[in-house]
């Protein structure tokens, strides 16, 4: 038995058997064959559309029933698989020209996608990105390689990649997928995050993963200790079996914890919120308060085109239908950094993670902002929402996208066309330097949501996508919780709200501290609404504030995760013989 080791970043176990994903990369080189071998090459190309086509039909088949938004992507690539006039221009290459047919099929899908990419009609551009994808099934099977696909797996699978884009995760098999291992990312990237959400055990920055670990042999995934066991005995496969019983008992434990008011022992109320990045219904929404953050980013990487006004503004109605009553905060499109749009190109960035993204690129393009605030503020006639901007460095940023919004308020009100005309326009704290100035930011706020991930990589200056330096990405250090507390007390202070959407809102150990801090409002995956329910409830709000200022003298995040869970074991305790004692 070999061990492989990397950061566990969603909680639980996974026996199966791996699946190697590499997305397949074309490499073409312009190149023609001998005369004489026209019809042979030829066929090559037209038997290589009939098992493109096959395997489309197939993901057709398997998305219809669940996913119909998604399945209508592939049916779209069925149909230009079959366009005539494509096909007959890549036959009249090998035939007339004997080029290769791969190259013919790179040159000609290739020359039509550059040329949709200049139409005036967005809808029309963005078939570009599904000419490419098509082109590139056809020529992996001309290169004879293996379809590579989460979407329509056949047994259920530990997932390994070098890393998942949201493209991928976006169609990924929910059902057949127990884990997921990747050679990069942290505890906060997009792989992270959606693995949390979908409850699936993952272990990140797993050093040559793809390279060691073979497509179906057996593995045992510890996500508690981040520990990837390949080819396990059978001693070992008996022992994590019992584990797994185990860890499903005391999940189901916390469990109970779900649909309970959330109290500290003292009493006080606090408030958990849900983040989604979907419209669909959501079991989550039964036992939160509120949606503390909608990623509206989720419903441009799954569309194969830009949303249109219309498209969003039913997928922000329908979001508010079906939250079951819960005011929902819509974050504006967030696009740079880890997430792209296939039908979108955006310039090549040395520090993507520090340049023009969310906000910043949304004030840089003001058609693609205005289109996604009519749509926003139209929805908000039919339930309660409020906006949020990513990304805010500056006063300027915020008075630029409260200018955005009133402008559109305008419009919308000389067409006659209803929103709310209270609607609250708040921001996220991401960046030191809007949290440096909160109590600046709280007079140019409704509310604010703080959002941890880019705040902590932001901080320490540390890229939080690096594997090789996650021990610099500290969101529970001393530094963090100082400055957290600053927002707060600002915040709080202005009589605005303020809550947390970051991954720390759903850490049980960091919830006692933010609690503390006097922090009311926690918006987390729905994965960890129990957990955190269940760990507030064991402290009091005065050991919160005790516990609190202690952290925050301590000084080192080691010190701080370790004097934590020493607090929670003590009340865990104390709870356990009162527990015993009335028995």
């Amino acid at each position: 038995m070999r061990i492989l080791k990397g950061n566990p970043v969603s909680r639980g176990i996974a026996l199966a058997k791996v699946y190697v994903y590499k997305a397949f990369k074309a490499d073409v080189h312009e190149s023609y064959f001998e005369a004489g071998q026209e019809a042979a090459r030829y066929k090559q190309f037209t038997d290589a559309l009939a098992v493109a086509e096959e395997e489309l039909n197939t993901i057709v088949t398997s998305l219809s029933a669940d996913s119909p938004e998604k399945a209508k992507i592939f049916t779209a690539h069925i149909e230009i698989l079959n366009d005539e006039e494509v096909a007959e221009e890549v036959k009249d290459m090998i035939t007339s020209s004997r080029a290769m047919p791969d190259y013919a099929v790179d040159f000609v899908f290739s020359e039509f996608a550059m040329l949709l990419e200049k139409a005036k009609d967005p809808l029309i551009a963005a078939r570009a990105a599904d000419l490419r994808d098509v082109r590139n099934r056809v020529l992996r099977i001309l290169k004879g390689e293996k379809e590579q696909n989460l979407s329509s797996l056949r047994e259920k699978v530990v997932v390994v990649a070098h890393d998942l884009l949201p493209s991928d995760t976006a169609t990924l098999d929910r059902a057949h997928v127990m884990g997921i291992v990747t050679e990069v990312g942290g505890a906060t990237s997009h792989t992270a995050i959606i693995a949390r959400s979908y409850k699936i055990p993952a272990v990140l920055g797993v050093p040559s993963a793809t390279e060691i670990m073979k497509n179906g042999e057996p593995v045992v995934l510890d996500a508690l200790k981040g520990l990837v066991m390949l080819e396990p005995e059978r001693e070992t496969i008996h022992e994590y079996e019992a584990k797994l019983v185990q860890f499903l008992e005391d999940e189901k434990q916390t469990a109970e914890y779900l649909d309970r008011i959330p109290l500290v022992a003292s009493g006080e109320r606090f408030y958990v919120g849900l983040n989604i990045g979907t419209t669909e219904p959501d079991e989550g929404f039964k036992y939160v308060d509120f949606v503390g953050l909608f990623r509206t980013e989720f419903l441009y990487m799954e569309s194969e085109h830009m949303p249109t006004e219309d498209e969003q503004f039913a997928a922000y109605r329908k979001m508010l239908a079906n939250a079951m009553g819960n005011p929902v905060t819509l974050r504006t499109l967030d696009i740079g950094g880890d997430k792209t749009l296939r039908y979108m190109t955006l310039p090549k960035e040395e520090n993507p993670f520090l340049g023009n993204r969310a906000l910043r690129l949304c004030l840089d393009m003001p058609e693609l902002f205005k289109t996604q605030l009519r749509a926003a503020l139209r929805a908000s006639a039919f339930g309660e929402m409020q906006i949020m901007f990513p990304m805010v460095g500056t006063i300027d940023d915020i008075r630029a996208g409260n200018a955005a919004v009133e402008e559109v308020k305008a419009e919308l009100r000389a067409e006659g066309i209803p929103f709310d005309e209270k609607i609250n326009v708040g921001i996220m704290i991401e960046i030191p330097s809007i949290a440096m100035i909160a109590d600046l930011a709280a007079k140019e706020t409704d509310f604010a949501s703080v959002g941890t991930n880019d705040l902590t990589q932001y901080l320490h200056a540390v890229d939080r996508m690096n594997p090789k330096i996650t021990n610099y990405y500290q969101s529970s250090s001393p530094a963090m919780f100082r400055i957290l507390g600053r927002i707060f007390k600002e915040y709080n202070k202005a009589g605005k709200p303020v809550s947390v959407c970051g991954e720390l809102a759903g850490e049980p150990l960091a919830a006692i501290v933010l609690y503390g801090l006097g922090l009311r409002k926690f918006s987390m995956n729905a994965s960890n609404i129990a957990h955190v329910k269940r760990t507030l409830s064991l402290f009091t709000q005065d050991e919160t504030e005790e516990i609190a200022e202690k952290v925050m003298m301590l000084e080192t995040q080691e010190d701080v995760n370790n004097y934590l869970k020493a607090e929670v074991a003590k009340r865990e305790q104390k709870a356990k013989s009162a527990t015993v004692a009335k028995k």
